[in-house]
């Protein structure tokens, strides 16, 4: 066994030990920690992204507006009978073209004549009581100044021959009545233009103005087109005048283009010539008529076609291709632009309408701005950007 002194020996050499242990490591783990400071990897800087960017710029941009329409003939004739009688022959052949004046029907004239005849006749009758009236009033003018015949035999006499000049008057309204109605038995055509189906047969009994009319001419050649403006579209062009925004040039606000059913362009420019002062108030619209030459008749009415009007010029306008525009959560439309210190940038805009395959931008972007058109996906606001600059038509 140990005795106490041997216990006190062996504990301080422990302690020592310890020490002497301890104080081995701290040079390895300094070592240690040394190597794994010179191991791992220093902080670095973010890249720039790299973008390619277009520079916003203005330019001069007539401003026009589609608007949808139809076709309307520039005249309308219905041809009615204005005689009573029985269609005896139909001279013009139908869907051609006629001219003023020229004749479409024929109705019975034999009652039309004997009534003219019967009048000419009752006009000779009237007439030839004229001249003995006359003569009777002379003899009595000449005799009433001698006292040989009473005054009132005079003036019987005068009354007589202002019946007979009456009768006579008469008799010829009479004449002209029948000449009118016999000239009326040929129905005529009062415009130029191309008729269509008739409506009535050699043989059909016709009444004087008659609800249905027995065949239509209408002219083509000008042809009105009628088209429909928003009320509310009318009010933000004239804002636009009044703001400066657009200016207009009355000349070139007056021409219309035509874009056919099937997409084609009518090759003709066509004038404006009245905006409607009322207010539909079913749509909110207003009517606007153009006129067109129509030499070709290739307009026919009733067709449905697109009126491209003119409102004004904008010489200041931003076209941005639509590329560069995206919309967020709820449908506002935004781009990237690039900051003065080269970090992307979120733009809100303010749109008017697509120009082909551009915007038209009215707020929101200023000329001289460089615009992100490619790499906006990898883009954050903030973002430090490598631009590359690109022309937009090269875009």
């Amino acid at each position: 066994m140990l005795n106490l002194n041997q216990k006190e020996s062996y504990s301080s050499c422990g302690t020592k030990a310890t020490r002497l242990a301890k104080l081995a490591i701290l040079p390895l783990l300094a070592l240690a920690l040394a190597a794994c400071q010179s191991a791992s990897p220093s902080p670095q800087q973010p890249t720039a992204v790299s973008v390619s960017v277009i520079t916003a710029s203005t330019e001069k941009l007539a401003m026009t507006t589609e608007l949808p329409g139809r076709t309307q003939a520039y005249l309308v004739a219905e041809i009615r009978p204005q005689v009573n009688g029985l269609i005896q022959k139909r001279v013009f052949e139908e869907g051609s073209e006629v001219k003023a004046g020229s004749i479409l029907y024929q109705i019975d004239p034999a009652p039309y004549r004997a009534a003219y005849d019967q009048a000419v006749a009752a006009v000779a009758v009237a007439e030839a009581k004229i001249p003995p009236a006359k003569a009777r009033v002379e003899r009595f003018k000449s005799l009433v100044a001698i006292h040989a015949v009473g005054q009132q035999d005079y003036d019987d006499a005068v009354s007589a021959l202002q019946t007979a000049e009456a009768g006579a008057a008469s008799a010829k309204a009479a004449m002209e009545t029948a000449r009118i109605n016999l000239e009326y038995t040929l129905i005529k055509s009062p415009i130029t233009g191309r008729i269509g189906r008739s409506s009535v047969t050699v043989g059909a009994l016709v009444n004087a103005y008659q609800g249905v009319p027995l065949a239509v001419v209408q002219q083509l050649d000008p042809i009105y087109v009628d088209v429909i403006e928003a009320s509310a579209d009318i009010l933000r062009l004239e804002k636009s005048m009044e703001s400066g925004l657009l200016r207009q040039d009355k000349e070139a606000t007056r021409k219309v283009k035509l874009i056919l059913e099937d997409g084609s362009v009518y090759p003709l420019e066509g004038t404006l010539q009245f905006r409607d002062i009322t207010v539909d108030q079913s749509t909110g619209s207003v009517t606007l008529r153009a006129v067109f030459p129509n030499p070709d008749k290739i307009l026919l009415p009733g067709m449905f076609v697109q009126a491209v009007i003119e409102e004004g010029v904008n010489d200041q306008a931003i076209l941005l291709p639509q590329q560069c525009i995206s919309r967020d959560n709820k449908g506002n439309p935004f781009t990237w632009v690039v900051g003065q210190d080269g970090k992307a940038e979120m733009r809100f805009l303010q749109l008017d309408r697509a120009i082909g395959d551009k915007w038209l931008v009215t707020k929101g972007i200023a000329p001289g701005e460089q615009i992100i058109y490619e790499g906006a996906l990898k883009l954050r606001p903030g973002t430090a950007v490598k631009a590359v600059a690109v022309t937009q038509a090269g875009a």
